[in-house]
């Protein structure tokens, strides 16, 4: 345990966790991030705060493998920039996973501070700002290569998987280029989460560094109608498959209907945009209104806090299980709770109820958890008698996202039974020779953090991919 005290050891010392976050009553004013950039002074006195505890548990729950403590212990030195060199050798966007993991989940919950009743270092915090701090000094390299290679690569989608991929193949020398829907870079960091949790500054440097490097960005191109798999197969020597997972799961309820409810990636997307500057006259917009949120999720957490800070008269969550077994992160709860939002535990949908034409409330059934069963999560029952209504003149479905079909116009490319891209083991070759996926299109729905995990490895296995066919054609 690193010490405390100018007059030398002083025996066991543990510093308080203090996370520079702004109060609630403050932060739901705006969209900014809710946690403010920390001094120098306090990043050095959390940082100091980790125990060097010989077994890395932070590290091994770290999808990333990050080396976190050897960063720690240089942040707690004010190493800044060595502490830069060692989180950006395994992490293309520290500065982005540092403010959006589910810390919660991963490194900080197997802290070993944390796990023996102290509250963990705070990891994700020390993380961005090692991340700002080198942007703002100037220590993040621009891409360019030693040698440029002749072949090229295209990405599919332009989210965290595709991003990370992006870096490492032109960091290689390949000619990249990636392909995207929107018309801006960043799939999910842009527009699908919301400001509070990560600024779009942020996320805006990062490409702005894939552009400078040579990377290539196609916008306004959706892969399977402007542009088909057949045609970027031969334009490019490879292709990776990174796009997210977008089609919504459907609320099914008697009562709903068009324009009954708001989607949640619509609704997210809308004030993205609004937070870009841009004025969009048909938008989602819950001032003064009574807003209902069903799911559990981390997009639904978004969507609550979103409604709050737009001015909604009332926030609701409802979910159908208990808090504990929320598949969000406990942190965005917690966060949701202190900015006014109310849950509804053991609740789940029935029906919408409406007047004059319009949703007036959502009608739920009551539920309990089944007793446990060894090894099986716990089904959910309803509870005779334990109907009731919750006010609502606007409803978000946050119910998850599934695949959308990928595969039509490419019918050689084979799918797992989920409808995401099949992989072969171990891997991220497709059926198709020369074709990749990572990411959520793999995975389905899931964290950041494995999305750029996975467009690391993707891209290790691309370049060794497109190396053999070289030495092939030299041979």
């Amino acid at each position: 345990m690193r010490q405390t005290g100018s007059s030398g050891p002083q025996g066991f010392v543990v510093q308080p966790r203090r996370l520079p976050k702004a109060e609630a009553s403050v932060r739901v004013q705006d969209f900014g991030e809710i946690i403010v950039k920390p001094t120098t002074e306090n990043v050095e006195v959390q940082a100091g705060r980790c125990t060097d505890c010989g077994v890395p548990f932070c590290q091994n729950a770290c999808p990333l493998q990050n080396n976190i403590p050897d960063w720690l212990g240089l942040s707690a030195e004010d190493e800044m920039r060595e502490a830069w060199r060692i989180a950006s050798a395994t992490s293309t966007m520290p500065e982005i996973c540092g403010r959006i993991c589910p810390q919660d989940r991963l490194c900080e919950g197997s802290c070993t501070l944390n796990q023996s009743g102290w509250e963990a270092v705070t990891i994700g915090s020390v993380e961005a700002f090692i991340g700002d701090t080198a942007f703002d000094n100037g220590w993040v390299e621009p891409i360019r290569p030693l040698h440029e290679r002749g072949q090229s690569v295209g990405i599919v989608g332009s989210g965290p998987a595709g991003l990370a991929a992006a870096d490492r193949l032109r960091g290689q020398g390949y000619q990249v280029t990636i392909y995207d829907r929107h018309d801006r870079p960043g799939g999910l960091l842009i527009y699908g989460i919301p400001g509070f949790k990560l600024e779009k500054r942020v996320v805006q440097r990062r490409t702005d560094r894939l552009a400078e490097g040579g990377v290539e960005f196609v916008l306004n191109c959706e892969v399977g109608k402007d542009i088909t798999l057949d045609q970027l197969r031969a334009k490019h020597d490879a292709v990776l498959l990174a796009m997210g997972v977008y089609q919504a799961r459907a609320l099914q309820a008697p009562g709903v209907g068009p324009g009954s409810t708001v989607a949640a990636l619509d609704y997210l997307i809308h004030q993205n945009r609004r937070d870009l500057g841009e004025q969009d006259g048909g938008w989602h917009h819950a001032k003064g209104r009574d807003v209902v949120v069903i799911g559990g999720g981390d997009t639904a957490m978004d969507c609550v806090r979103t409604a709050v800070r737009q001015g909604a008269r009332s926030v609701t969550c409802l979910y159908r299980r208990d808090r504990d077994n929320m598949p969000g992160s406990a942190r965005e709860v917690a966060n949701a709770e202190e900015e006014g939002v109310i849950f509804e535990w053991l609740g789940a949908p029935k029906a919408l109820m409406s007047r004059d034409g319009s949703t007036s409330a959502v009608r739920a059934a009551r539920m309990a958890l089944s007793e446990p069963e060894f090894g099986k999560r716990r089904d959910i029952v309803p509870v005779p008698g334990g109907d009731f209504d919750l006010p609502a003149d606007m409803v978000i479905e946050a119910l998850g996202f599934e695949p959308e079909a990928f595969a039509d116009h490419s019918p050689e490319l084979s799918l797992s039974q989920w409808n995401t891209v099949a992989v072969a083991r171990g891997g991220f070759a497709t059926s198709l020779p020369g074709v990749y996926a990572a990411g959520d299109a793999v995975r389905g729905a899931s964290l950041v953090v494995w999305a750029v995990r996975d467009g690391q490895d993707a891209a290790a296995e691309i370049d060794r991919y497109l190396k053999a066919q070289a030495e092939g054609v030299a041979a």
